[in-house]
């Protein structure tokens, strides 16, 4: 593999955390195996690695960006990566307000929903 792609496993990993990349990789089939090599390059190798934003900024543009174009399937693992990147409930509140006012109350509302959702899990899961 290149520079690149092992920047973005170590990134992506440091985002998301080691279980849910080992399940990510363990999944893995030679069907989607370019895409998962051009995304561990591009978007956590290049964008995500990048010194041009913080770890808690990223999170908060990522989340608006699923949110407002109402990729709903990301939302989640994005959620739970707030708990490596920094940002808070109160910023995913803030960034879903943007979202209503920019992209649409139905978009922001549903990823609300899958937010709430999440946070609920997360903290089921650490009192376990």
């Amino acid at each position: 593999m290149s520079e690149k792609y092992d920047r973005g496993m170590q990134v992506r990993r440091s985002v998301l955390g080691d279980a849910h990349v080992d399940r990510a990789e363990a999944a893995k089939t030679d069907f989607d195996r370019p895409f998962q090599e051009l995304i561990t390059e591009g978007a956590w190798g290049t964008v995500w690695a990048s010194d041009g934003l913080t770890p808690r900024e990223r999170s908060l543009v990522t989340l608006a960006l699923l949110a407002g174009l109402g990729n709903f399937d990301e939302v989640a693992m994005h959620v739970r990566a707030t708990a490596n990147t920094g940002a808070t409930k109160r910023d995913i509140q803030e960034v879903m307000q943007h979202v209503a006012i920019y992209a649409g109350v139905p978009k922001a509302n549903h990823a609300i929903k899958i937010a709430k959702a999440t946070f609920a899990e997360m903290e089921e899961n650490d009192d376990g």
